[in-house]
């Protein structure tokens, strides 16, 4: 499958992006800018327990993101993790086809580059790599680079700290709902919950004021997570305007992004995040993201517990295979 890669085209040092780049003039940054001064909620999972489950819950219920510090997750391994990622990429392009995925025909997991479906859809200034780094049964070593030869190792450690993190928000979620703290982390699968791994590449672009790296979407997963370099690109939507997310994972932050099951568990209590992503003129942007998701066959509705007469289901029960398949596909849920 012959696909242009973002990468190629940035080295070729265009001065004007290609049409498909540009995106309609209500999408462009520089004429949907994002508020200034705006602080997004950071919580240290170092302080009192029901403080806070109290900042979760509004976080997650007025914002649907939020960044936690005090995670227990080594600086030195989101080091590890960002150097043989950017390794990765760096790799002659030959090496890198090599992993070359094929969504047209159901493979996703690999190096890939959004092509379009037809020709006014506009596409996204970004290259990525993606993978399932948990369960264990799900888990495809073939598709992971071989090269740098400490890739696997070193985001084999990453998925289990994401798995110890995972299980704590799961439970501060649960908490900040009023229920027993396993509830959210049975629903979404339990010890079968998948771990996505999706490494976003956004090359430096020549005209960034036209185009995007991600488009304005909501994540399907229960939640993301995610950490970034150190150029900012992020910007969330809250309150009919978009907000920039300034604070960098050099501080040791971790983003967490409420996604749309976890919107659909909590009947609507918790707000999956409109989010976009930017480029940037002159640096390379990178994000490593981490969804959580539940096993394709889990039902996935609104919790019992949270139904009664005043508070009816706002959201319609289905496997999450049904759920990709609509969203995917842009059938109404």
């Amino acid at each position: 499958m012959d696909v242009e890669r973002v990468q190629t085209l940035a080295l070729r040092g265009l001065n004007e992006l290609p049409a498909k780049f540009i995106r309609p003039t209500h999408e462009q940054p520089e004429n949907s800018k994002a508020l200034e001064g705006l602080t997004v909620p950071v919580i240290s999972l170092a302080k009192r327990h029901d403080i806070v489950v109290k900042e979760v819950a509004e976080a997650a219920s007025e914002w649907g993101f939020f960044l936690i510090t005090d995670h227990g997750i080594p600086a030195s391994l989101i080091e590890q993790l960002q150097k043989v990622g950017k390794e990765f990429f760096t790799l002659p392009q030959e090496k890198k086809e090599a992993y070359a995925n094929d969504p047209a025909n159901g493979k996703f997991d690999g190096y890939g580059t959004k092509m379009t479906k037809n020709l006014d859809e506009k596409v996204e200034w970004i290259d990525y790599f993606f993978h399932i780094t948990a369960p264990p049964s799900k888990v495809n070593y073939e598709i992971w680079p071989k090269n740098p030869p400490s890739y696997r190792e070193v985001n084999e450690e990453y998925s289990r700290a994401m798995l110890r993190v995972t299980d704590k928000l799961l439970e501060l979620l649960s908490e900040s709902l009023g229920l027993d703290k396993k509830v959210l982390k049975s629903h979404v699968g339990g010890d079968e919950i998948e771990l996505e791994m999706k490494i976003n590449m956004y090359p430096p672009c020549p005209q960034p004021q036209l185009a995007l790296g991600v488009e304005p979407h909501t994540d399907m997963s229960a939640l993301t997570l995610l950490v970034s370099n150190d150029v900012p690109g992020l910007q969330l939507w809250k309150d009919g305007n978009w907000v920039s997310v300034n604070y960098l994972t050099k501080a040791g932050a971790i983003f967490v992004h409420i996604g749309d099951q976890m919107e659909v568990l909590s009947n609507g209590k918790y707000k999956s995040v409109l989010h976009r992503s930017l480029v940037n003129k002159e640096r390379l942007r990178m994000s490593w993201a981490v969804f959580v998701a539940p096993p394709h066959e889990a039902v996935i509705g609104p919790l019992p517990e949270l139904l009664d007469e005043q508070n009816p289901a706002k959201y319609s029960t289905k496997t999450y295979a049904e759920y990709r398949h609509r969203k995917f596909n842009k059938i109404p849920q």
